[in-house]
């Protein structure tokens, strides 16, 4: 197995988390989701980056995540493993005191599924368009009412990170974050949506009819809300893409040897120059998704902080989502019909790497902030 744009430490931490994984992956076929992720938070997967020991602890938890797509773990339920980790976990770790943090403890060990609830039925681009609401009582406690739609875990999820308007206007502060217990009275959790791409995460909407929210399950203070979610946003679009690897390494793999074994035209399909021009092209997509995703992890392991590297991570996520789509293209090309039959083992989704260009922003809105931040004049 190669490992395009990967040194010799990092390609032996997937190698190690792969085989971990290999050896409970008869406990993940045909499980549920909450089972898969108790089993794979029995591995320690789950961790938060800080709370290992690993001296470079983001680019070891990139290279966890490649190490799990790599032994065969469904690319849904990576998605779901490594958004809960750098869109939840780490933002919240970086702003809750201790005492609210221990209370999350159960999202460590897999007893507790969290899922993060921006977008509703008129879209999460705008956040400042949203209407769902949060009414402060005399006593400090909150009351909220609203629906989050197209959330990933939403109808398995424990808790949710919920971000509601506590203030009229489109102003910077009109927004507040809660950790919000989806089990409380006043939440109805819908049946998982019928999608295409990650079908192993279930997505789901939530309703919040007058839900009673103690005031310490607020994030922060009152109108925090823009700010903590310019912080889940840049982490996201950082590392997300992460999940990707592994899958990608799988397909490469199991493509070559496609092109090494089958006898066309008399000769192996690998000898043709098209062939081979289609797999190296397969090959450089997946070595700079490889380049971007450590690299920005190394930097975040230096110190810098995810909001100052915003436009950098947007690009990463832009880049890294458009090669995963032309590297898929490629495949389904080499496997011909079979890419589009079960059985044959050369299957490609074609969903996935497309819907990755929507993950934390939609790749036209990104680039507009990108063109913003290089001083153009650019409006949404």
């Amino acid at each position: 197995m190669s490992a395009l744009g990967l040194d010799g430490d990092w390609a032996e931490r997937v190698q190690a988390t792969q085989r971990r994984v290999e050896g409970v992956t008869d406990a993940l076929q045909g499980a549920d989701f909450r089972t898969q992720w108790k089993t794979l938070a029995d591995l320690g997967l789950l961790a938060t980056p800080m709370d290992t020991a690993a001296s470079d602890p983001m680019a070891a938890t990139v290279a966890d995540i490649e190490g799990l797509g790599r032994a065969g773990v469904a690319p849904g339920i990576c998605y779901a493993v490594t958004s809960q980790i750098f869109g939840i976990q780490l933002p919240l770790r970086a702003v809750l005191d201790e005492a609210a943090w221990k209370r999350l403890g159960g999202a460590l060990t897999g007893d507790v599924v969290l899922c993060h609830a921006l977008t509703e039925d008129g879209g999460g681009s705008d956040p400042l368009s949203m209407t769902t609401r949060a009414v402060r009582e005399a006593g400090g406690d909150y009351r909220i009412t609203g629906r989050k739609a197209f959330i990933t875990a939403a109808p398995v999820a424990d808790r949710a990170l919920i971000f509601a308007r506590t203030d009229e206007g489109r102003h910077p502060f009109a927004l507040t974050p809660f950790l919000v217990d989806l089990h409380a009275e006043g939440v109805t959790r819908s049946a998982p949506f019928a999608k295409l791409p990650l079908p192993d995460v279930p997505m789901g909407a939530i309703d919040f009819d007058d839900v009673l929210v103690p005031g310490d399950q607020r994030v922060g203070e009152e109108g925090s809300g823009l700010a903590l979610l310019a912080t889940t946003t840049a982490w996201e679009r950082a590392l997300l893409l992460a999940y990707a690897l592994g899958p990608m390494q799988r397909v490469l793999d199991r493509t070559i040897d496609w092109a090494r074994g089958r006898v066309h035209f008399g000769r192996p399909m690998g000898a043709s120059h098209l062939v081979a021009a289609r797999i190296s092209d397969m090959a450089l997509a997946l070595f700079r998704s490889r380049q971007l995703l450590y690299g920005m992890a190394r930097r975040l392991d230096a110190g810098e902080r995810p909001r100052r590297l915003a436009t950098d991570a947007a690009l990463t996520k832009i880049s890294i989502s458009q090669d995963y789509a032309e590297f898929t293209r490629h495949a389904t090309a080499l496997g011909g019909v079979r890419s589009f039959v079960e059985e044959t083992g050369l299957t490609a989704d074609l969903f996935g790497p497309m819907a990755s260009a929507t993950y934390a922003g939609p790749n036209d809105l990104l680039r507009i902030g990108v063109a913003r931040d290089l001083g153009l004049p650019v409006l949404n």
